[in-house]
């Protein structure tokens, strides 16, 4: 007879005593691609139904155009969706989806984190509220491209950074 053990955890891979302390995604924009993919063969397929409207089957074609474009949006959006960064008490996670299939995982220990900065490229950045994240360390810098709201991501991150910084003087 097999028990159940119930574990409290936040997230797949966390450590025992180790506290969540927020979880962030990249912008919708980044899925840019994926709302092309969505209109293009919607469009495509409405043009012969345009040009020739006496031919009923042709009104088809955009039905046919709606139901490709989504399945290539909804690849896009897998994408987007399954990768997330994790910030916990000790360290940030990277889960970047890579196919349908694919995971890539990175792992930062906060304490080993050197600088942190954000730019907001420009006025499209500034008007939907995306930008990049930059966070370098004495192996490499891990860059966080179309991050939502970078300005309020770059003060959680510094706290985290500075409160892993007290607690090793600490211990």
């Amino acid at each position: 007879m097999t028990e159940k053990i119930e574990d409290n955890l936040d997230f797949e891979g966390q450590r025992d005593g180790e506290q969540l302390l927020f979880i962030f995604r990249r912008h919708p924009i980044a899925m840019r691609k994926g709302y092309y993919m969505l209109l293009i063969p919607l469009a495509v397929g409405s043009l012969p139904a345009l040009i020739w409207p006496n031919i009923l089957e042709l009104f088809l074609l955009p039905i046919a155009g709606l139901i490709i474009g989504s399945l290539l949006f909804l690849y896009h959006f897998i994408m987007w969706y399954f990768t997330i960064y994790i910030v916990t008490d000790q360290r940030l996670r990277q889960v970047t989806q890579k196919g349908f299939f694919g995971k890539d995982v990175v792992e930062l220990r906060l304490s080993k984190i050197q600088n942190i900065s954000y730019n907001i490229p420009g006025f499209s950045g500034e008007i939907f509220g995306f930008g990049t994240i930059v966070i370098q360390t004495f192996v490499g810098d891990l860059v966080i491209h179309k991050v939502e709201h970078p300005d309020k991501i770059y003060n959680k991150l510094q706290d985290a950074v500075s409160a892993a910084l007290v607690e090793q003087e600490v211990e």
